[in-house]
């Protein structure tokens, strides 16, 4: 494998800057009122939350796959299944993750590659189809 090629996770800044961006996703989660449908199908402590998404993002963006280390595949439609989440819940959760990476500071053109992947994510994650879309 070149060692020239940098995976998303490097590119970002690792794990210090992951762990920041996924901190201020769920900080922002907890108190924009725009985000309470998404926040309100979290336990009230999100630490575990917080740590379950740092480790599945660590994976998935090329760093240690800590995720898969302690829990086995993701399986992330069959977790998420027990919520309802529409269209309304996926732009809950992808403002707030929109929001992390402007407050965290990562620039284009990872950022918008980024978010288009995570959108792609979000929306797979649905399991309720609007009439309108």
């Amino acid at each position: 494998m070149d060692s020239s090629i940098r995976t998303p996770y490097e590119m970002i800044g690792g794990e210090l800057v992951l762990k920041r961006l996924i901190q201020r996703f769920y900080e922002i989660m907890d108190t924009l009122p725009e985000a309470k449908g998404v926040r309100d199908m979290h336990p009230i402590d999100l630490k575990g939350s917080e740590d379950k998404l740092f480790m599945f993002m660590s994976g998935w963006l090329g760093g240690p796959n800590l995720f898969i280390e302690q829990f086995g595949h993701p399986r992330l439609k069959a977790r998420h299944f027990p919520f309802k989440i529409d269209k309304a819940e996926r732009d809950q959760w992808m403002i707030c993750m929109v929001q992390a990476f402007e407050d965290v500071e990562i620039v284009d053109p990872l950022r918008s590659e980024l978010l288009e992947s995570l959108l792609n994510l979000a929306d797979h994650m649905r399991n309720v189809q609007n009439v309108q879309d």
